[in-house]
């Protein structure tokens, strides 16, 4: 596969590795955090409640925020980030800014006073004195999405300004600040530690990127200037999408409040480390891709952008498909060196790990997902990936409806119902975007076989030295010693059988910490 001009491919590969670090560094916080959260609180109540009445204010910055930054700020920005008026680039930024923070206020305000009618909806299998409960932490927790809103927009701004060194902390931040709460004050105020967490991470996030404003020069915003007309007019169609998936949760998180306790924490702690590889490769070689997906395609250049999209799916598959089979091979210790400890013991080791194995599946079509999903943002067009988002909802509740009604798997249910979304949501997308890109001849199918080829080696490794290393030093040595001798046996097979994008991110990494020229392909 050739590969895109070598200046665009090495500014994909430096800004893929900072937002790599930045997403190490929040992930390794992020699972600190939930460990804090298993010691302290187990699988208890008090993490269902924290987990129900958190959903409300990510649901707000998801549906306000988080979903416009990837389909309209980032691209829209990056288009006035170019031009030589500078001054036009931040009359757009005040007016967007300016109209998101209005309607994330309103919002939470309403929110707070229609608490209960939210968490009834949401979490409505709940018993009264938990149902009450989740009602006040909500109530706590809402004031936090003024200023994760704020964050993100922020971090739109500096992204589309090519810095990425900022906003690739601010998960970090606010995770941090979790567990700041969650250790200050879990032995006066038990869970609602975790609220006062998020409110002290929320207002880090914002402290941290405002370095990053230095020459900014916010002036009255122009409501009607065409850049922030194009932004609104993107966003509608993610606003939709979203919209569907909160549907998607509201129904994940209704039937899991009529199970038991147990339930919602062992989803939470399963989803964390699904989270994790999804983070560290799909996220960060997406969000480094973006803006130079909307640039080409600003300047019509069809080929470069074939090729840049291409080996953006390459490298994601060459890193997520090692990081499934490890998963699944390693479920057991690695939840048990994680989180067994306090109030999270070996029978909630056991069932964590199950939990994940059910997720699995999915976790390749979410990452390749990702960068489909960006290609239709960066060409900006944003209605159809959003209406395969109320498909893809669709077979959610299909599958976790008819298993959760026929079988007595209720959380098997559940998990399986969003793999299968995940994966339809996936193909969807793949047949959608053949008539915008071209992707046949790219090596992506040679790619993924390889892969899955050089997987082999890596499963038999993980699955022959997992057992006795386990026995003779615990969670720990089964992990650094099965999981490092199996990435090893990766590397050797990927190398052996020529995998093209694996040798890109070798020689990018090399490039960038040797300070050599660009990578090559």
């Amino acid at each position: 596969m050739a590969p895109p001009a070598a200046p665009a491919a090495r500014r994909i590969a430096i800004a893929a590795l900072l937002i790599a670090a930045g997403n190490i560094a929040s992930r390794m916080i992020g699972l600190g955090r939930e460990a804090v959260i298993a010691g302290l609180f187990g699988r208890g109540i008090e993490v269902a409640v924290f987990t129900a009445a958190s959903a409300v204010p990510t649901i707000v910055y998801d549906l306000l925020i988080n979903g416009a930054i990837s389909a309209a700020l980032v691209p829209v920005f990056s288009a006035y980030a170019d031009d030589a008026d500078d001054a036009t680039f931040w009359r757009v930024a005040g007016g967007v800014t300016t109209i998101a923070l209005a309607a994330v206020v309103a919002v939470t305000a309403l929110l707070m006073w229609q608490a209960p009618l939210v968490l009834q909806v949401l979490v409505g299998g709940f018993a009264p004195d938990t149902f009450e409960h989740a009602v006040a932490m909500t109530r706590i927790l809402l004031p936090a999405t003024v200023f994760m809103a704020l964050a993100g927009l922020i971090t739109a701004l500096l992204q589309a300004r090519q810095r990425f060194l900022l906003p690739a902390f601010t998960t970090s931040a606010y995770n941090a600040g979790i567990i700041a709460g969650a250790l200050a004050f879990a032995p006066h105020l038990g869970a609602t530690s975790l609220a006062l967490g998020v409110l002290i991470g929320a207002v880090a996030q914002v402290a941290l990127q405002l370095p990053g404003l230095r020459g900014a020069r916010f002036g009255w915003p122009e409501w009607d200037h065409p850049g922030v007309r194009r932004v609104l007019r993107l966003y509608a169609p993610v606003a939709l999408g979203i919209t569907c998936s909160v549907v998607g949760i509201v129904l994940d998180r209704n039937l899991a409040s009529r199970l038991s306790a147990e339930v919602i924490p062992t989803m939470r702690y399963a989803t964390t480390l699904i989270q994790l590889p999804l983070g560290l490769v799909a996220a960060a070689v997406s969000f480094a891709v973006l803006p130079t997906l909307s640039r080409l395609a600003a300047s019509n250049d069809d080929e470069a952008f074939r090729q840049t999209l291409a080996l953006g799916i390459n490298v994601v598959i060459v890193l997520i498909t090692p990081a499934t089979v490890g998963l699944a091979l390693l479920a057991e210790p690695l939840v048990a060196l994680l989180y067994q400890r306090g109030a999270f013991g070996a029978d909630d080791t056991v069932a964590t790990a199950r939990a994940l194995w059910f997720y699995l599946p999915g976790l390749p079509a979410a990452a390749i997902d990702q960068m489909l999903l960006f290609a239709f943002y960066a060409r900006q067009r944003t209605l159809l990936p959003n209406l395969v988002q109320g498909a893809a909802v669709g077979l959610y509740a299909l599958t976790a409806l008819v298993l959760f009604a026929t079988t007595p798997w209720r959380i098997e249910a559940l998990i399986l119902g969003n793999t299968v979304q995940w994966i339809g949501h996936m193909a969807l997308l793949a047949l959608l975007v053949r008539p915008l890109v071209r992707l046949r001849g790219l090596q992506i199918g040679s790619t993924a076989l390889r892969c899955a080829a050089a997987s082999i080696p890596l499963a038999i490794t993980a699955w022959w030295l997992q057992a006795p290393l386990l026995a003779w030093g615990g969670p720990l040595a089964a992990l650094l010693g099965a999981g490092g001798a199996a990435a090893l046996a990766y590397l050797g097979a990927g190398v052996a059988l020529r995998i093209g994008a694996l040798t890109f991110v070798v020689d990018a990494i090399r490039a960038h910490w040797l300070r050599r020229g660009p990578p090559h392909s």
